[in-house]
C-alpha cells in the first residue's frame, strides 16, 4: 500500500481556494485537508474501537489521516496502490475487498504478489451527493480477519457512522467558507456603490461604515465611533433629509435609516444616505446645458468689443455681482458663461435660469425649490432649487427685469443673507453662490415705474457690463458671418467657398434688430439656399432681409443723419451727374463718413466700395461742400 508514495506538496503546488482548473471543484478536492485534525480524531477513534488499521484518503488519493503502519505516511500521494479506494471513488459504494492481492481489484497492483493485507473495507465519505474521499479499514493479521469477519456488521455501521462525522464537519466547514465568501462579496458590493452605508448600534456606536461613508466623514476608520443622525423634517428625492455629525465632521444627507429585523446592541440599524452634494451633481450632470465659453472664443475684434473681453478679464476673479445689460440676441449668456470660465469657481456649476421663461407661479419653487407637501400640483418628492445646485458656483438669472416684484424682494433677501428656505420647509440652507443677472429691459425706467426694486437694482448692478448692438461694431459682420457660415456648412455637409462682395455689402447695411442672433439666423438661411457651386450671394439672402418701413429708410439703420430733399420745379431738368453727386452725398451723409458708414452707403446705393470711393475722390477734386475722403 505504500509504493511510490510522494509528499503532496510535490504533486499539487499550493493554489489559492476557488482557482485553478477546477475551480469549486477543486476546492472540494481538498476539504478534507482542512479539516485534517478532525479527520484525524475520527480515524483514532475507529482505530481503537475496532483494533485494527486504519486510514482516510480524500478523492484525489492523499492519505489525510492514518494510524499504526500508516501514521508515518501522512500526506503522501497513494494513488498508484489505492485501488480499491479508487473504485469506491468512481462507483460510489463501498467495497470489501476479502483477500487482497487474490481480488480483482487487486490486479493492477504492483504488490499484488507480497500483499501483507488480510482484508480491507472502504467506505466512502459523501458530501451531498459527492464523494469527497474514502475511509480505509485494513486487517494485516489473520486473528483482525476473523475478528472483522466476525463483527462485519458493526465495523460498517461504524464506517458509515464515522463518515457522516466527517462529512458533517467538511459540510460545516464550506458552509462557513461560503459565507465567508458571501460577506466578502457583500463587503466588495457595498464599498462600490455610490450611497453611504453605517452600520450602527443602539447608542449610535458605529460598527461598520463603507468607503463612500469614510471618504464623506473624512475618517479613515469611524467604526467604535458615534454618529448623531438627526432628522430636518424634509423630504426630497424619495428620500428624507437628515444631519450627519461624527466628531467635528456634520454633513447635509439624504437617506433612510432601516432597522435590523433582530436588533442587538451592537448592530442595531443601517443608514444609508448620499451626500446632499452628490444628489445636487447628478442632478446637475442631467439638467445642464450649458457649454463653458472661453473669452477667446467670443467674436468679435472691433474696439468696443475688445474693450468688453477686457473687462471680462478683469472681474472674473471677483466674487461681486454683475449685472448684464444689451438687447436681445447680443449674446449675454455668453459673456456670463465666459465669466465664469476664467473665474476661480469654474469647477463648480453654472446654473441658468430664463426669469421670462418659466411661469411666475412656478420660478420661486424653480429659484429655491420645494420638499414633500410644499403646495399642490408639487412633485411629491421635492425638488432642489436653482440657488441650491449653484452652491459654490456660479448662477446666471437672465431676463431678470421679468421677476415679479415679490420674488425680488426674496432675492434680495437671499443676496444680503446668503441663505435660502425651500418651499415648505423651515430649514436654513446657507450657500455660496455668485450671481450674474442679465436683462434687456431699462431698470432705471422700471424702477421709476414701480416695476422693480431700486434696493435690488443696487445689490445687482455692482459691476455693470454692457454689450453693444450688432449696429454699433459693424466692423464685427464680416468676421461673424464667417465663422456662421463655417458653423452651419459643417452641420448640413457643405462647403462654402466664397462669400461675394455684393453679399457682404448688403449683410453690412442691414440694421440687425434682432442683433448676433439674427445673423446667425440668416446665414443659416443662406447656406440652406446656397447652391452646389459653395458661393454666398445676394441670391441666398433672406428674402425680408431688406424689408423696411417708411420710417427707418433714410435715417435709424445707418446713422443720425436726416436729409431733405428741396423739391424740384416741374420743368427743370438735372444732369444725372448732379443727380449721382447728390445721391452719394446724401448716403454718405445718412450714413457717415466712417469706413463702415462708406460701406453701408456703397450697399445702400448699389455700387462698390471701390467705386464709391473712386467718386468721392471725383467730387472731391471739385470743390464739394463735404468732405468725404476721410
Amino acid at each position: 500500500m505504500f509504493h511510490n508514495r510522494k509528499p503532496r506538496e510535490q504533486i499539487f503546488p499550493a493554489e489559492p481556494p476557488g482557482t485553478g482548473k477546477r475551480g469549486m471543484d477543486r476546492m472540494r478536492d481538498g476539504i478534507l485537508m482542512e479539516i485534517q485534525e478532525t479527520v484525524e480524531r475520527y480515524a483514532d477513534i475507529i482505530s481503537k474501537v475496532a483494533s485494527v488499521d486504519v486510514e482516510v484518503v480524500d478523492r484525489r488519493l492523499f492519505r489525510v489521516a492514518g494510524t499504526g503502519v500508516f501514521r508515518d505516511h501522512v500526506n503522501e500521494d497513494m494513488s498508484d496502490a489505492g485501488y480499491a479506494y479508487s473504485r469506491v471513488l468512481r462507483t460510489g459504494k463501498r467495497q470489501i475487498v476479502y483477500e487482497p492481492g487474490k481480488d480483482p481489484v487487486c490486479s493492477r497492483c504492483p504488490q499484488r504478489d507480497s500483499c501483507v493485507e488480510e482484508i480491507e473495507i472502504a467506505m466512502p465519505v459523501r458530501l451531498g451527493s459527492e464523494i469527497i474521499g474514502v475511509i480505509g479499514l485494513v486487517g494485516s493479521s489473520k486473528s483482525q480477519k476473523q475478528m472483522i469477519l466476525e463483527k462485519e456488521t458493526l465495523y460498517l455501521d461504524l464506517l458509515e457512522q464515522i463518515s457522516g462525522f466527517i462529512a458533517g464537519k467538511a459540510a460545516e466547514v464550506e458552509e462557513t467558507k461560503s459565507r465567508l465568501a458571501l460577506l466578502g462579496a457583500l463587503d466588495r458590493a457595498i464599498n462600490h456603490i455610490d450611497q453611504g452605508v453605517l452600520l450602527t448600534g443602539k447608542d449610535g456606536i458605529v460598527a461598520m461604515a463603507n468607503d463612500y461613508a469614510k471618504r464623506r466623514l473624512k475618517s479613515e476608520d469611524p467604526v467604535g465611533k458615534q454618529a448623531v443622525i438627526r432628522p430636518t423634517g424634509d423630504m426630497m428625492n424619495h428620500r428624507k433629509e437628515y444631519r450627519l455629525a461624527l466628531e467635528n465632521k456634520e454633513l447635509q444627507v439624504l437617506g433612510e435609516v432601516c432597522p435590523l429585523a433582530e436588533p442587538t446592541r451592537q448592530y442595531d440599524s443601517v443608514f444609508l444616505f448620499e451626500d446632499t452634494r452628490d444628489v445636487q451633481k447628478k442632478y446637475y450632470e442631467m439638467t445642464a446645458t450649458v457649454r463653458a465659453l472661453r473669452v477667446d472664443n467670443i467674436i468679435g475684434s472691433s474696439p468696443v468689443m475688445r474693450r468688453l473681453k477686457e473687462d471680462i478679464a478683469r472681474i472674473a476673479g471677483s466674487s461681486s455681482t454683475v449685472l448684464i445689460t444689451g438687447e436681445s440676441g447680443t449674446g449675454k449668456e455668453m459673456v456670463a458663461a465666459a465669466i465664469w470660465d476664467l473665474s476661480g469657481r469654474k469647477k463648480k456649476r453654472f446654473v441658468a435660469i430664463n426669469c421670462a421663461a418659466i411661469p411666475e407661479a412656478l420660478l420661486e419653487s424653480e429659484l429655491f425649490g420645494y420638499v414633500k407637501g410644499a403646495f399642490t400640483g408639487a412633485d411629491p418628492n421635492g425638488r432642489m432649487g436653482k440657488f441650491e445646485l449653484a452652491d459654490k458656483g456660479t448662477i446666471f438669472l437672465d431676463e431678470i427685469g421679468d421677476m415679479p416684484l415679490y420674488l425680488q424682494a426674496k432675492l434680495l433677501r437671499v443676496l444680503q443673507e446668503r441663505t435660502i428656505i425651500r418651499i415648505g420647509s423651515n430649514q436654513v440652507i446657507p450657500i455660496d453662490v455668485r450671481v450674474i443677472a442679465a436683462t434687456n429691459k431699462d431698470l432705471k425706467e422700471m424702477i421709476r415705474e414701480k416695476k422693480f426694486r431700486e434696493d435690488l437694482y443696487y445689490r445687482l448692478n455692482v459691476i455693470p457690463l454692457r454689450i453693444p448692438p450688432l449696429r454699433e461694431r459693424k466692423g464685427d459682420i464680416e468676421e461673424l458671418t464667417d465663422y456662421f457660415a463655417g458653423h452651419y456648412a459643417g452641420l448640413l455637409g457643405k462647403q462654402v467657398h466664397r462669400i461675394t462682395e455684393g453679399a457682404r455689402q448688403r449683410l453690412a447695411a442691414c440694421p440687425w434688430r434682432g442683433n448676433v442672433r439674427e445673423l446667425e439666423n440668416a446665414v443659416e438661411f443662406m447656406v440652406n439656399m446656397m447652391g452646389e457651386d459653395g458661393i454666398l450671394d445676394e441670391s441666398t439672402l433672406p428674402g425680408d432681409l431688406w424689408e423696411e418701413t417708411e420710417e427707418e429708410k433714410g435715417a435709424a439703420s445707418c446713422g443720425d443723419g436726416q436729409t431733405e430733399d428741396v423739391p424740384e420745379r416741374e420743368d427743370e431738368i438735372v444732369p444725372l451727374k448732379e443727380l449721382e453727386r447728390r445721391e452719394i452725398e446724401k448716403a454718405v451723409e445718412i450714413c457717415g463718413a466712417t469706413t463702415e458708414g462708406k460701406k453701408a452707403a456703397a450697399a445702400r446705393l448699389g455700387i462698390s466700395v471701390a467705386t464709391l470711393y473712386r467718386k468721392l475722390e471725383q467730387f472731391s477734386q471739385t470743390e464739394t461742400r463735404t468732405d468725404f475722403s476721410k
